[in-house]
C-alpha cells in the first residue's frame, strides 16, 4: 500500500511540473510578438578576433552594413550568355516567355544596376524596341563588352504571413544551413536538407520553413546539435526554439508526409510557395545557352583579357565558369588549360565545356601546387590509367583502348590532333614514347546484364554515399587525365582564382568557423600559388589574381607580397572596371603579426567589390599583374 502511495505521489509530482513547464512555455508564446519571430532579420557571429580585425580594416559602421549584406542575397540573377551557340537577344525572348508561363512575378529592385555612375546602364528589349527598366524583368547589360550579360530581376526581402494564431503556432520544417542558404538563392527544399519537422505533417500540408544554424558547443567547437527526424512542438522545448527567432526563409507545402520525409533519402521535400527572397530558379534551364555566373568572375575574365591563339592556364578552375568564359572570349580560338586537384571537380570542368560546346578546354588533375614542374620539360606526361567507373577491366584497357602517340615529333609550340580528333600538348622536347590511354565509353552494369542482383550490403553503401554525397576517395565515374605540372614559361596568360576563404559569397548565415589563425593560413597558401604562377607565366605575360573573401589579409596583402618579392611584376590597369579600390595602409594585430596592403596610387588599380554597395554583388577582389622580363 505505501509503495502504491509513493508511485501516485511520484507521479502528482511529475505531471504537476510538466504542466508548470508546459503553461510557462504558452505564455511565452502567447506574449510573443509573431512579427519578431516569424521573420528573416539574421545576425552574422563573427569569431571576437576576427570582427576586430575587419572592424579595423573597414571601420565598425562600414563593417557592420557589409555583414549584413552578407546574409542576404543579390537581388537579380546574372546569366552569361553563350554567343557561340546564341544571341542576347534570344536568350532574353526565352526568358520572358519561361517566365510567363510560370508566372513569375519579379520585383523591379535593381537600383543597383541603374542607379549609380559607374553601374552599368540598362536596355530592355520588348519586342524588338527599347522600354523602360520598370516594364521588363529582364535587362542587357551595357557594359562596354559584356552585351552578352543579362540580368533577371528579382526581388526582397518580402513579409510573409505565416498564419500564426494565438497559442497555435504553424506547422514548421527545419533545413540546414547549406540548404537554407540555397533557398534564399532560389532553389527548393529537398529532403536530405531537412532536419526537423513538427507532428502530423502530411503531403500537401502549408510549413513554414526554418533554419537551423551552428551553435557553440562545450568543446569550443560548432555544431548544429540537432537530430534528424526529432518532432517539433512549437513549444520553446524545441531545439533552438529562442535561436530561429528572425531565421524563417519563407513557407512552402510538403510533397510528403512526415513520415516519408525522414524515410526518404531523395526527392523534392518542400515546394516553396512563398520566399523572403523572390530569385529565379535556372536550373536546367536552356541548358548549353547561359550559364548563370557572378558578375564579378565575368568581369574576370575581361580584366585577363585573353586573345585567340594564346595558351591560357587557369589553375584553380573547378567549377569551370572562368574557364569557359576565358574559352568563349577566344572565341574557343586557342588552348585553355583548366587544373584542379579534385577528380569530380575535374569532371565537372570537362562536362561544362562539352555542355557549352567549347572545344579548346583541356582538364587536367593537378594539384596547384604542383604546376611547375621542373625536372620533366615535357607539360603532360602521365594520364590516370585507374579507370573509376565500374566494370572496366585491364583485358578492355589493352585490347583496344590505348593508343600510342610518338611525342618526339610535337617538338614545337601548340597543339594539334590525334587520329581520333582529340586535342593533345605539343612538348617541348623529345622524348621516349609512352602510352597513353585514349577515353572510351563503358557501359554501365545496368546495360550490360540488365539489372544484376545486388546484395543488401551493397544497396546500403549505396544509399550512404546518395545520402553524404561522394567520400573523399569516390569519384562520380569516369576517367580524367593526370599531369605532372608544366615547364616554367609555359603560358602567355595565368588566372589564379585562388582558394580562399569565401567570405564575400552571398547569401552566408555563418561565419564562426573562420580564426585569425585560419585566415593566416590561408594566406600562407594563396602566396605559395602565386609563386607557382609566376613561374609558368611568359615574361611579356599577364597574371590575374581573385578571391571572393573580403579578408584584406588574402587581398591587398597578397598584391603587397607579389609587388615587393617580384620586382618585375606592376599592377595594370583593368578593364571594365565597376569595382571599389582597395584598402590602404597596414595592420598589426595584438599578437604582433604585421600585414602590409596596398601604397598610394595602388589602390585604383585593383578592384574591390564591396557586397553592401550600389552593385550589390558578393564580396569579391580582382588583381591584375604584367610581366616583365624576368632576367631584369
Amino acid at each position: 500500500m505505501k509503495g502504491k502511495r509513493g508511485r501516485v505521489l511520484l507521479q502528482a509530482i511529475i505531471n504537476t511540473s510538466f504542466c508548470t513547464r508546459t503553461t510557462h512555455s504558452q505564455s511565452q508564446i502567447l506574449l510573443m510578438d509573431p512579427s519578431e519571430r516569424y521573420c528573416y532579420n539574421p545576425t552574422l557571429r563573427w569569431n571576437p578576433q576576427v570582427e576586430e580585425h575587419f572592424n579595423e580594416a573597414y571601420g565598425a559602421e562600414a563593417f557592420a552594413r557589409i555583414s549584413k549584406a552578407l546574409t542576404q542575397p543579390s537581388c537579380y540573377s546574372c546569366i552569361r550568355v553563350n554567343t557561340l551557340r546564341t544571341t542576347t537577344d534570344a536568350v532574353i525572348e526565352k526568358i520572358l516567355e519561361i517566365q510567363r508561363d510560370k508566372r513569375l512575378h519579379m520585383s523591379d529592385d535593381v537600383e543597383s544596376l541603374t542607379g549609380h555612375k559607374h553601374g552599368p546602364a540598362v536596355e530592355i528589349p520588348e519586342n524588338g524596341h527599347s522600354s523602360s527598366t520598370e516594364t521588363s524583368p529582364v535587362i542587357k547589360c551595357q557594359i562596354p563588352g559584356l552585351d552578352y550579360v543579362v540580368f533577371v530581376k528579382g526581388s526582397g526581402p518580402h513579409d510573409i504571413q505565416y498564419d500564426y494564431q494565438q497559442g497555435k503556432p504553424p506547422k514548421e520544417v527545419i533545413v540546414s544551413r547549406k540548404c537554407a542558404e540555397a533557398v534564399l538563392r532560389g532553389a527548393q527544399v529537398y529532403v536530405p536538407g531537412i532536419l526537423a519537422c513538427s507532428a502530423h505533417v502530411e503531403e500537401g500540408d502549408v510549413v513554414a520553413v526554418s533554419v537551423g544554424v551552428e551553435q557553440p558547443g562545450r568543446d569550443g567547437g560548432w555544431s548544429i546539435g540537432i537530430t534528424r527526424g526529432i518532432v517539433l512542438q512549437g513549444l520553446q522545448t524545441d531545439p533552438h526554439y529562442l535561436e530561429r527567432d528572425g531565421l524563417y526563409i519563407g513557407q512552402g507545402i510538403t510533397t510528403m508526409s512526415r513520415a516519408g520525409i525522414f524515410r526518404g533519402l531523395l526527392g523534392l521535400g518542400v515546394d516553396m510557395t512563398d520566399r523572403v527572397f523572390r530569385l529565379g530558379s535556372f536550373n536546367d534551364v536552356l541548358k548549353g545557352d547561359i550559364f548563370l555566373q557572378n558578375l564579378p568572375s565575368i568581369i574576370t575574365a575581361h580584366v585577363l583579357d585573353p586573345q585567340e591563339g594564346e595558351r591560357i592556364l587557369d589553375m584553380c578552375a573547378a567549377p569551370g565558369g572562368k574557364t569557359t568564359a576565358i574559352a568563349s572570349l577566344m572565341k574557343d580560338k586557342g588552348e585553355v588549360v583548366a587544373v584542379d586537384r579534385s577528380h569530380n571537380k575535374v569532371m565537372d570542368i570537362q562536362n561544362l565545356a562539352a555542355e557549352l560546346g567549347l572545344k579548346s578546354i583541356i582538364a587536367y588533375k593537378l594539384d596547384a601546387l604542383k604546376s611547375v614542374n621542373m625536372n620533366n620539360l615535357i607539360g603532360i606526361t602521365t594520364q590516370e590509367c585507374r579507370e573509376d567507373r565500374v566494370g572496366l577491366s585491364c583485358q578492355e584497357v589493352e585490347s583496344g583502348s590505348s593508343v600510342t602517340r610518338d611525342l618526339s615529333s610535337l617538338a614545337t609550340e601548340g597543339t594539334e590532333k590525334d587520329t581520333t580528333g582529340n586535342k593533345i600538348l605539343h612538348v617541348v622536347s623529345p622524348v621516349d614514347t609512352l602510352p597513353i590511354l585514349d577515353k572510351v565509353n563503358i557501359p554501365d552494369e545496368e546495360q550490360m546484364n540488365g539489372g544484376p542482383y545486388r546484395s543488401k550490403a551493397e544497396l546500403r553503401k549505396q544509399n550512404r554515399r546518395m545520402k553524404n554525397g561522394p567520400g573523399r576517395n569516390q569519384s562520380t565515374g569516369g576517367r580524367v587525365d593526370k599531369c605532372e605540372g608544366f615547364p616554367p614559361n609555359s603560358f602567355d596568360r595565368v588566372l589564379l582564382d585562388a582558394p580562399c576563404s569565401a567570405l564575400g559569397l552571398r547569401p552566408r548565415l555563418f561565419t564562426g568557423e573562420e580564426t585569425i589563425a585560419s585566415l593566416r593560413r590561408h594566406a600562407m597558401y594563396q602566396k605559395r600559388m602565386f609563386d607557382q604562377a609566376v613561374q609558368l607565366v611568359c615574361p611579356g605575360g599577364v597574371i590575374v589574381y581573385s578571391t571572393c573573401t573580403i579578408n584584406p589579409s588574402e587581398n591587398e596583402s597578397l598584391v603587397r607580397y607579389a609587388l615587393d618579392t617580384y620586382k618585375f611584376l606592376s599592377l595594370a590597369q583593368q578593364h571594365p572596371r565597376i569595382g571599389g579600390p582597395g584598402l590602404l595602409g597596414q595592420c598589426e594585430s595584438s599578437d604582433g603579426y604585421f600585414e602590409e596592403w596596398l601604397r598610394p596610387g595602388e589602390q585604383d588599380l585593383v578592384q574591390r567589390f564591396d557586397p553592401s554597395g550600389p552593385h550589390d554583388t558578393i564580396g569579391f577582389f580582382i588583381a591584375k599583374f604584367n610581366v616583365g622580363p624576368k632576367d631584369a
